[in-house]
C-alpha cells in the first residue's frame, strides 16, 4: 500500500504494537465531522495510487460541507453483517457464483468472503402460537419444520466458505446482536504480517444496519449484491457525502422515551431533508442519552432517510462495553485507538463543521405514535384519537367503503368490533427492544395495570418478540415476565416478528369479522416501519409506538380513545383506570434497570452464541465446496444471472419498443416491489408452490423463499396494497397486457412479453423504492424483462441496487412528472444515447401506436459513478466480480 502522507505509525495498548494511519498526518482532518474522519482513514489505509489515491484523500480532507456530493471514493468496510432473508439469497448467489467460475474456467474456491462476514438467523420465525407459555417453543418447531433446507443451506455455507459465521435462529434479531456482541469498534487485525488497529466500519444486507452506528461505528445498509461484491474484496463506490448535525440539548421529560424522541428526530430530519446525507449528533444533550437511547434513534436512520445517523466514541460507549461483557483488553485498545486519533469526544470539545444543523431541546419530546402508514408521519399521543378519525375518514373515502360494526364469537363470548380496533399489540424489534428503558417500562406498566386487574380486550393479539435472550434475562432479574405474561405478552420467539410482517395469522373469529365488516383495523408495534401491508394483509392502519405504549393499546383495544382522559378499563371494583394510573415514572424505571440489568447477563447470553440450540446442532447439512443444487427444492434453486455469460462484454444498444409493466405513483417501496409476508394460495407464487406439491399451509412467507428465484419473480409486485395506474381501480399485481388491454397478473404479462421479445420498462413517482434494502425488488423485476425504470426520485439504496442488476434507472428532469408529460403506460418507449453507460442523459421517445403521436423527453442517467458504469456495461455487480476474479 502506499503511504503519501507519512501516516503509518505504532499504536502500543497493553504492550502490543498496532499499526495505525494517523489522522493528524493529513492537513485538515481535525474539522472534519466524525463520520468523515472515520472514512479518512479508511482512504488512508487503503491507498494504492489506483483504487484510492492521494488525490481522493487531499479531496477528503478539504471537504466543502456546503458542495454538492461530486468527489467519488472507494470505501472498504471491514465486515459484512447480514440477516437471513436478504443472507440465504446472498449466499446462493455466492454458490451459483462458483458454479459460474467454474464454467468460466477460473477457481471456483476463489470466490470466498475476503472481508469477515456475518450472518444472523432472526427473520424467519412467525407468531403462529401466542398469549402462551409454549409459545416459543411451538414457533421455534414451526421455523425449523418450515425452513429446515434453507437453514441446511446456511450450514453448508458456513463451511464452505471462509471468514463466514452464522448465528443460528431462536438468538436474537441481528442489530441488537450486532449492538450487544458482534461489534469491535476498533478492530484489531493481521494484514500481510503486520497487526493493524483500525475503526470497525461494516456494510449490511438490512437497511437497519444503521443502528450500530450508536457505539460509534460506522456502518449503513446496502443491497445484498453490493454487500457480496464487497465480501469479495470490492470496494463500495460512494460519493463523499455532506454531512447534516443533529445538536440535541437538554433530556428526556418525565413521562417522555427514547422511542418519543426518535420519532420526533424522524419528522424533523424528514422535514430538514437528509436523503443521501449521513446525519450526525452532538451537543451536550449526549450527556443525557444512554447508549440504548442512542442505538434507537442510529436504528431509524431509514426512516429519517438519511444514509447513517451516527454518534461518537465516548466515555458512555465504554460503559456500555463493559456492561455488554466485552474484553478488557479490547476496550482498552477502543479508548487508546479513539483518543489517538483525536475520534474520542470529550464534552466542551468545539463542535465539527457540518453542511448544516437541525436543534432539538430533549426537553421539549412529547409521547407519540406514529402512523398509520409511515414512520416519518408522528402524532403527539395527546392529539392520537382527533388524528386517528381523520386518517380513518381519509381511508373510507379512499377507498369508496362503508364499514359495519360486527360481533365476533372469541373464546364462548360475543364481543364488538368495528373500525379502528386494536388487533396486533406487539412488542417487537431491535429498535426497541434493545433499549432497557422502554422494556423495563413496558413491564412496570404491565404489573400496575395486574394489580388494578384490568385484562387485554379480547380481540387483541399480544407479543414479546424480543432482540435477544438478554432481555428476558433483565425481564425475569426485574420480576416483570409473571405481569408482562398476565396480559399476553408472553415472549413468542427472538427475531424480527411483527416488524417485518410475519405477525403470523390473526384468530379466525377476529379475521372473519374484519371481512364481514370491511373493517379498518389497527395494529401497534415497537417496530420502525407501518408502510401499507407490511404488518399484516388484514390490518389497514399501523401505528408505532413505544412498548409501555403498545401495552396500554392492548388494554384500551383501540385507537379511537384518548388515552390521557379516557379510562383504559375498570378495576375488580368497577372503578375506572386511566394511563396515569399504570405508567411508570422514571425514578422506577432507572431503579429497577440498575438492579436487574447487568454483564453477567450478556455474558452468559452470548458465550455459545454460534453453537444455537440443539435443533440447529442436529441439523445435518451437504458437504463440499460445490452446492450440490436439487432440482425439486422450493426454498434454493441456483438463479440464471450468469446463464450464457462469457468473459467478454457485449456493446451497450439501445432500449426499443418497450412496453410499460408497471405505472406507479409516489412512495412505492421495496415493500411494494418485493413484499415478504404472507404468500396467498392463488396468487402466481402461490399457484407455483402448489404445483410442487406445497400445500397453502406449508407456504412459509416470501421473505423466507428469497432463495428460489422462481417463488420471488412471481412475488415481484405482488403487494396486496400495489396500484398499478395502468390497470385503474385495482390494487395488487395486476396490469394490462398490451397491445391488447388484457388486465393479468404481473407476472403473467411479464412471461408474456417475455415469449414476444418485448423489453419491458417501469414508470414511478418520488421516492421509489423507499424503505427495506431489498436486492430482491431490483432482482425481481431484472428478471421479468424489466430494462429500465423512470421516476421522479429514488430511494438511495434501491437505486443502487438496480444498477447493481444491471437494470437503467433514469430520474424525470426537475419539473417533469409522468402526469405532466402527459404519459399513459399504454406508449411504446425508445431510449437511446445511453453510449458506453457513462452519459448523464438520455432521450426516451414514447409512442402511442393507436393516434401514432410520438413525445420526446430528456432523463437523467441516475448511474452515478464511475465504478457504478462499470457494473452496469457488465450487466450487473456479480458479473464485474466474476470476470475479474476470472480474469
Amino acid at each position: 500500500m502506499s503511504n503519501s502522507f507519512n501516516a503509518r505509525a505504532t499504536l502500543c495498548v497493553n504492550g502490543q504494537d498496532h499499526e495505525i494511519y494517523r489522522l493528524d498526518a493529513v492537513e485538515g482532518a481535525e474539522r472534519l465531522p466524525y463520520s468523515l474522519k472515520i472514512l479518512l482513514e479508511n482512504l488512508l489505509r487503503h491507498e494504492d495510487g489506483k483504487v484510492v489515491s492521494a488525490d481522493d484523500i487531499k479531496a477528503m480532507a478539504s471537504w466543502d460541507p456546503q458542495a454538492e456530493p461530486c468527489q467519488e471514493i472507494a470505501y472498504t468496510p471491514a465486515r459484512v453483517l447480514m440477516q437471513d432473508f436478504t443472507g440465504v439469497p446472498a449466499v446462493v448467489d455466492l454458490a451459483a457464483m462458483r458454479d459460474a467460475m467454474q464454467k468460466l474456467g477460473g477457481d471456483p474456491e476463489r470466490i470466498n468472503p475476503l472481508q469477515p462476514a456475518e450472518l444472523v438467523i432472526d427473520h424467519s420465525v412467525q407468531i403462529d402460537s401466542f398469549g402462551n407459555k409454549d409459545s416459543m417453543r411451538l414457533n421455534a418447531e414451526l421455523e425449523y419444520s418450515r425452513n429446515q433446507e434453507r437453514y441446511s443451506f446456511l450450514k453448508w455455507g458456513q463451511k464452505a466458505f471462509s471468514n463466514f459465521k452464522v448465528v443460528p435462529p431462536d438468538t436474537g434479531i441481528v442489530h441488537q446482536v450486532n449492538l450487544e456482541y458482534l461489534a469491535r469498534v476498533v478492530f484489531s487485525r493481521e494484514n500481510n504480517g503486520v497487526l493493524q488497529a483500525y475503526p470497525d466500519t461494516l456494510v449490511g444486507t438490512d437497511s437497519h444496519t444503521t443502528m450500530i452506528n450508536g457505539l460509534g461505528v460506522l456502518g449503513w445498509g446496502v443491497g445484498g449484491i453490493e454487500a457480496e461484491a464487497a465480501m469479495l474484496g470490492q470496494p463500495v463506490s460512494m460519493l463523499i457525502p455532506q454531512v447534516v448535525g443533529f445538536k440535541l440539548t437538554g433530556a428526556l421529560p418525565e413521562g417522555a422515551t427514547a422511542t418519543d424522541l426518535v420519532l420526533t428526530v424522524v419528522e424533523m430530519l424528514r422535514q430538514h431533508g437528509v436523503v443521501g446525507k449521513f446525519v450526525e449528533f452532538f451537543g451536550e444533550g449526549l450527556e443525557h442519552l444512554s447508549l440504548a437511547d442512542r442505538a434507537t434513534i442510529a436504528n431509524m436512520a431509514p426512516e429519517y432517510g438519511a444514509t447513517c445517523g451516527i454518534f461518537p466514541i465516548d466515555a458512555e460507549t465504554l460503559t456500555y462495553l463493559r456492561l455488554t461483557g466485552r474484553d478488557a483488553g479490547q476496550i482498552d485498545l477502543v479508548e487508546a485507538y479513539a483518543r489517538e486519533q483525536g475520534l474520542f469526544h470529550e464534552p466542551g470539545q468545539p463542535d465539527a463543521v457540518y453542511s448544516s444543523v437541525v436543534e432539538l431541546d430533549i426537553s421539549t419530546v412529547v409521547p407519540s405514535l406514529a402512523g398509520p402508514k409511515r414512520p416519518q408521519d408522528r402524532v403527539a399521543l395527546s392529539d392520537s384519537k382527533r388524528e386517528f378519525e381523520t386518517a380513518l375518514q381519509a381511508l373510507k373515502e379512499e377507498r369508496h367503503t362503508q364499514s359495519k360494526p360486527v360481533t365476533a364469537h372469541i373464546d364462548g363470548e360475543k364481543v364488538p368490533m368495528q373500525d379502528g380496533n386494536v388487533v396486533i399489540a406487539s412488542i417487537t424489534s431491535c429498535t426497541n427492544t434493545s433499549n432497557p428503558s422502554v422494556m423495563i417500562a413496558a413491564g412496570l406498566v404491565a404489573r400496575k395495570a395486574h394489580a388494578r386487574g384490568l385484562k387485554v380486550k379480547p380481540w387483541v393479539k399480544t407479543s414479546l418478540a424480543p432482540g435477544s435472550r438478554v432481555v428476558t434475562e433483565y425481564l425475569q432479574q426485574a420480576e416483570l415476565m409473571d405481569d408482562l405474561e398476565s396480559l399476553g405478552f408472553h415472549v413468542v420467539g427472538y427475531g424480527c416478528a411483527t416488524c417485518i410482517g410475519n405477525s403470523g395469522p390473526l384468530p379466525e373469529p377476529v379475521s372473519k369479522a374484519i371481512a364481514e365488516g370491511d373493517l379498518s383495523v389497527c395494529s401497534v408495534l415497537s417496530g420502525n416501519r407501518n408502510f401499507e401491508g407490511r404488518v399484516h394483509a388484514e390490518v389497514r392502519m399501523n401505528y408505532l409506538a413505544s412498548p409501555p405504549l403498545v401495552v396500554v393499546y392492548a388494554l384500551a383495544g383501540r385507537m379511537d380513545i384518548d388515552v390521557y382522559n379516557e379510562p383504559l378499563g375498570q378495576d375488580a371494583n368497577g372503578n375506572d383506570v386511566f394511563l396515569k394510573d399504570v405508567w411508570p415514572s422514571q425514578k422506577e424505571i432507572q431503579e429497577l434497570i440498575l438492579n436487574s440489568v447487568n454483564s453477567e447477563e450478556f455474558s452468559s447470553s452470548y458465550k455459545d452464541v454460534y453453537n444455537g440450540e440443539e435443533a440447529w446442532r442436529d441439523l445435518s447439512s451437504p458437504e463440499g465446496q460445490l452446492f450440490d443444487w436439487q432440482d425439486d427444492s422450493t426454498y434454493i434453486q441456483n438463479p440464471p444471472y450468469f446463464e450464457g455469460m462469457s468473459r467478454d462484454l457485449a456493446p451497450i444498444g439501445d432500449i426499443e419498443g418497450a412496453r410499460v409493466l408497471a405505472l406507479l405513483g409516489d412512495s412505492v417501496t421495496t415493500d411494494h416491489i418485493s413484499p415478504a409476508g404472507a404468500i396467498k394460495a392463488d396468487s402466481p407464487a402461490g399457484q407455483y408452490l402448489q404445483s410442487k406439491g406445497v400445500a397453502p399451509g406449508d407456504f412459509n412467507s416470501l421473505g423466507s423463499r428469497r432463495g428460489n428465484h422462481e417463488v420471488m419473480m412471481r412475488g415481484t409486485f405482488a403487494n396486496i396494497r400495489l396500484r398499478n395506474q395502468l390497470a385503474p381501480g385495482t390494487e395488487g399485481g395486476v396490469t394490462r397486457h398490451l397491445p391488447d388491454g388484457e388486465a393479468m397478473s404481473i407476472y403473467a404479462a411479464a412471461m408474456q412479453y417475455h415469449d414476444e421479445q418485448v423489453p419491458l420498462i417501469v414508470i414511478a413517482g418520488k421516492e421509489y423504492g423507499s424503505g427495506s434494502s431489498r436486492d430482491w425488488a431490483a432482482k425481481g423485476p431484472r428478471l421479468l424483462g424489466v430494462r429500465a425504470v423512470i421516476a421522479e426520485s429514488y430511494e438511495r439504496i434501491h437505486r443502487s441496487n438496480l444498477v447493481g442488476m444491471g437494470v437503467l434507472p433514469l430520474q424525470f428532469k426537475e419539473g417533469d412528472t409522468p402526469q405532466s408529460l402527459g404519459l399513459t403506460g399504454e406508449e411504446e418507449y425508445t431510449i437511446s444515447g445511453l453510449g458506453d453507460g457513462s452519459a448523464r442523459h438520455v432521450e426516451v421517445i414514447a409512442r402511442d401506436p393507436v393516434q401514432g403521436k410520438s413525445l420526446m423527453f430528456t432523463a437523467i442517467v441516475r448511474i452515478d459513478t464511475p465504478q457504478e458504469v462499470e457494473y452496469y456495461r457488465h450487466g450487473g455487480i456479480l458479473h464485474y466480480v466474476l470476470r475479474q476474479l476470472a480474469a
